[in-house]
């Protein structure tokens, strides 16, 4: 809980500020934040690396170390305004969060069952979201007298604090089923393989851009985003819960079927919108609905062997990664001929997601041998 907090609390702030930062301070342009969110993305898809980690470092204690590298990287990155010194910074960043990441989901399926693991997902990204009203509203109070610098400081060296204590708990289990410490590749996991695939490729058009175009083009202050995630984190810390819980009974097919239909409205929605007002909506919008991917890794729970979770949630971020190391590069050279082509893309790859998750059986239940 305590990694969690730090995790998406540290990567909450760097987001925050990253592009006011990099458009008032480094004069930053979409093709250079295309490719900073390329680079960003690069640890992600070199996750299934955890698995061989994992040989020397059990997966509890790389999850607090994770943490303490993100915090490292979050408290240097104003000490390098420049487009070079950024995307340093934003890489030790962003190894520490996607490990932190990879290990957090394995741990959760390996230590809940199908019942319970969406349930302490949504209670976990509940508890995330009340950990980034806190740091939004920090950054709303701070940032009249502080400047970049001391505000990416402040809040690392808190995460690195945290990531410290971490490291000298053991909270494991010894009658938890071993997990095999080598690439797992299933035919039979093919359509979680997909979804994971296509939800990185929407969410990386998400992260990339939605932000940057509240920024350039409708001009969001520091502040303005700061209060924008801040009502979207209240929304989320009581609604994330109730996502767990619908999942556990509306089913997966269902859950995941809203969210594409609902994401499809939404991008086209930023492509074509006018009103500051408006897009700051969908901008709340997307992010809720960004809470039902909880049901890809539970749809993966009720298929898979207990013992293939650890290295599949490695290499699951690696296909979630794929189009996140080249997407945002090309979507910044796309953005540079007109802005829209992005927001249009997102909604595609919704509508083809939408299409096969209608493969996922209704009432899907664990097979009986697995459990």
């Amino acid at each position: 809980m305590v990694l969690t907090i730090c995790a998406t609390a540290g990567l909450h702030v760097w987001r925050t500020l990253f592009d006011n930062f990099a458009v008032h301070v480094i004069d930053l342009n979409g093709s250079h934040i295309g490719i900073l969110q390329s680079v960003r993305e690069i640890p992600g898809f070199l996750a299934l690396l955890v698995v061989y980690v994992l040989f020397i470092i059990k997966e509890h204690r790389l999850s607090a170390l994770s943490v303490l590298i993100l915090g490292i990287g979050v408290a240097g990155t104003g000490f390098f305004p420049s487009f070079y010194g950024l995307l340093f910074t934003t890489l030790i960043m962003s190894f520490g969060f996607h490990y932190f990441e990879t290990t957090n989901q394995s741990l959760t399926l390996q230590y809940f069952d199908e019942k319970t693991s969406p349930v302490v997902f949504g209670k976990l990204r509940s508890l995330a979201s009340a950990s980034n009203v806190c740091s939004g509203a920090m950054i709303f109070i701070l940032a009249s007298v502080m400047n970049y610098t001391q505000l990416y400081l402040m809040f690392g060296i808190l995460i690195v604090g945290a990531a410290a204590w971490a490291l000298t708990r053991n909270p494991t289990d010894k009658n938890i089923i071993p997990q095999r410490k080598k690439m797992i590749l299933r035919k039979k996991y093919w359509l979680f393989y997909f979804l994971t695939f296509m939800a990185g490729a929407r969410r990386q058009i998400f992260v990339a851009f939605a932000v940057f175009l509240l920024v350039k083009k409708f001009g969001f202050s520091v502040q303005d985003i700061a209060v924008l995630f801040l009502v979207n984190n209240i929304i989320n810390y009581f609604l994330s819960p109730f996502i767990g819980r619908c999942i556990v009974r509306f089913g997966e097919r269902n859950v995941l079927s809203l969210e594409y239909f609902s994401l499809i409205i939404i991008f086209i929605s930023y492509a074509m919108v006018e009103s500051k007002t408006v897009v700051a909506c969908l901008y709340v919008a997307d992010h809720i609905f960004f809470n039902f991917a909880i049901a890809i890794r539970t749809f993966f729970q009720k298929i898979a062997d207990p013992r293939d979770i650890a290295p599949s949630m490695a290499v699951g971020f690696t296909i979630n990664h794929i189009a996140a190391v080249f997407l945002p590069a090309v979507g910044g050279l796309l953005w540079l001929v007109d802005y829209r082509i992005p927001f249009v893309g997102g909604a595609i790859f919704s509508f083809f997601s939408l299409l096969l998750v209608q493969q996922i059986p209704g009432q899907l239940k664990k097979p009986r041998e697995t459990i």
